[in-house]
């Protein structure tokens, strides 16, 4: 049967129930007043009559006039039409022979028969008034009595109906909300069973259904995440590089052999810990998720010798679909923790030793001969060893701008071999800025005047000193102003601007050359970079800017470049001014 042929016969029950005491109500309702109407009509007329009749005698005037004759026989007349009670008859019977006697002349006056068959008729209507009356307050009592079994036996079924019939509903409702928040668990053996062959039984049956779909999807799935997790706790195993697994709270989900060994923790203890309860007892994993510094490069004893190894952080990013409000999903992302992943990279740090330690050796190597050949080109440009013609001059100069150019890449070689094996030695001294202006203009004041470029200085006065290494902050300043030259035209003008900044001394050099493209600027000052040109100047060896930045960040400063096609360059570095020292000290 449907849903809706039984609501709608449990509605039909509970509309023939009130009707039916409605019916009862009414029918009693209609007896009571019917038993009322009867004493009313019968006995409270007859009761009329013979007061009405009782007047004209009580008026004591015989014989009766016409008038009063009238009125005593009118009434007797409905008094006669009016016989509803055993022995009225008889007293109006009585009270007719009395009254016919009253009117004859010759007949003596008995007022007292009149008085008594009055008094009978009377007495006889009070004592049915007085019957019926109680009759009535009977029906009533019955009345009140089945009304209220018929209320009583109407609010049992009716409050029976109530509580049991919504059931029929919500019952079945209740049993799928809780099969619902099962299956929610992932508990796909519930199941549902409904024997009442409507819309809820068919609803049961495909949920069943459903719930086996997804059992069984379930159970491939499962084992499928099993053999990948399996496959990916095995790869893990196998890398050669540490890695280190979290999760969201910061617990560890898993690591290598590898990284354990380094850490010297036990593999299978710490699976499931807590890492900020573990970085009180390791300090190694404190250095590797908790860095203090930028350097991603971690020296770490291992294989009994000092190991580099280069770390990496990764952060896993799931798609989120957690629902924000009742209105909207918001399908974005979110953490799901972090891998970290130590790469050895020992080998690869030797080699660059060893690269390093191979140029410093041939550089220093090679300065010698270049000195030599330096001193014998300077011989024989003098002309007491003898003259040479003018293509032997043009020779030797070509052969001493080479040279120079070799002696100021092996001095470069040298400075970058320092700073990358950790030797670079700065003599630090307090120096006025505009001291280490004036050593490198006078480095590159002969350049400048041969290519008629004018060199413009802005020096702001009582500037505070700076704590710098004088000949290798100069080198720098040498450097900007070298390229600026390079890469100015003939007759135009070159500006070094020295002013304080903050708590600095900013120096800057500014050309009017072509300038610089943006997306070679960020890799300016990297090792070897050399911006493209135009065959027009000599590149150098893409060393300079780079052992600029190593001087200047060893100095505790600063070093950057500002450029836009068509309207030159702008090299600058700050250092911390005297004040700036005597504060932070």
């Amino acid at each position: 049967m449907k849903i809706k042929t039984k609501l709608r016969l449990g509605f039909g029950f509970l509309f023939i129930i009130v009707l039916s005491f409605g019916l009862i109500a009414l029918f009693f309702v209609n007896e009571l007043s019917d038993k009322s109407k009867v004493i009313l009509k019968d006995n409270y007329k007859s009761l009329q009559y013979v007061a009405a009749m009782r007047t004209i005698l009580d008026e004591g005037v015989f014989p009766l006039s016409t008038r009063q004759a009238q009125i005593f026989e009118e009434n007797l007349k409905n008094e006669c039409q009016n016989i509803t009670e055993n022995g009225e008859k008889v007293a109006y019977q009585n009270l007719a022979l009395a009254y016919k006697k009253l009117q004859q002349p010759t007949e003596k006056i008995d007022l007292k028969a009149l008085r008594s068959a009055l008094q009978s008729i009377e007495e006889i209507n009070m004592k049915a008034i007085y019957d019926k009356n109680e009759l009535a307050n009977k029906t009533s009592a019955n009345a009140n009595l089945y009304i209220s079994i018929a209320a009583g036996l109407s609010f049992l079924i009716l409050f029976t109906f109530i509580v049991n019939f919504p059931g029929f509903v919500a019952n079945p409702l209740s049993e799928f909300s809780d099969a619902i928040k099962q299956i929610s668990r992932k508990n796909y053996k519930q199941r549902l069973h409904f024997n009442n062959q409507d819309e809820f039984t068919e609803l049961a049956d495909a949920f069943n259904v459903m719930v086996k779909k997804l059992n069984e999807w379930e159970n491939s799935n499962l084992s499928k995440i099993k053999s990948e997790k399996s496959r990916i706790e095995a790869i893990i195993a196998q890398m050669q590089d540490a890695i280190i697994g979290l999760n969201e709270q910061g617990e560890v989900l898993f690591l290598n052999h590898l990284a354990a060994k380094l850490m010297s923790v036990d593999e299978e203890k710490i699976i499931g810990q807590n890492i900020t309860e573990l970085v009180k007892k390791n300090e190694l994993l404190k250095r590797i998720t908790q860095p203090e510094t930028e350097d991603k490069t971690l020296k770490i004893y291992a294989d009994e010798k000092e190991s580099y190894f280069l770390l990496e952080n990764r952060e896993i990013v799931i798609p989120n679909y957690d629902e924000q409000d009742e209105k909207a999903l918001t399908a974005s992302s979110k953490s799901a923790g972090s891998v970290y992943v130590l790469k050895n990279i020992t080998q690869f740090k030797e080699l660059d030793e060893a690269k390093t330690n191979f140029i410093a050796t041939v550089s220093h190597e090679l300065k010698t001969p270049l000195s030599s050949i330096k001193m014998s080109l300077k011989l024989l440009n003098d002309h007491r060893v003898g003259s040479v013609n003018e293509e032997q001059n043009q020779l030797l100069n070509h052969i001493k701008e080479d040279s120079d150019r070799l002696l100021k890449i092996t001095g470069e070689l040298l400075d970058l071999s320092q700073v990358e094996t950790g030797n670079l030695k700065l003599t630090f001294a307090l120096t006025e800025p505009k001291e280490i202006v004036n050593y490198a203009l006078d480095a590159v004041k002969f350049q400048a005047e041969q290519k008629l470029i004018q060199l413009e200085l802005n020096c702001a006065e009582n500037l505070p000193k700076v704590n710098a290494d004088i000949q290798k902050t100069a080198w720098v300043l040498v450097n900007f102003l070298s390229n600026a030259l390079r890469y100015s035209s003939e007759k135009s003008k070159v500006v070094i601007d020295v002013f304080q900044k903050d708590n600095f001394v900013q120096f800057s050099v500014k050309d009017y050359g072509k300038g610089i493209e943006e997306k070679y600027q960020k890799r300016l000052f990297d090792r070897y970079f050399q911006v493209p040109t135009d065959g027009q100047n000599k590149s150098g060896s893409g060393l300079g800017l780079a052992i600029s930045k190593d001087f200047i960040e060893a100095e505790d400063g600063k070093i950057w470049v500002e450029s836009a096609l068509g309207e030159g360059s702008k090299f600058s570095f700050v250092l911390p001014s005297l004040a700036s020292i005597s504060a932070n000290s």
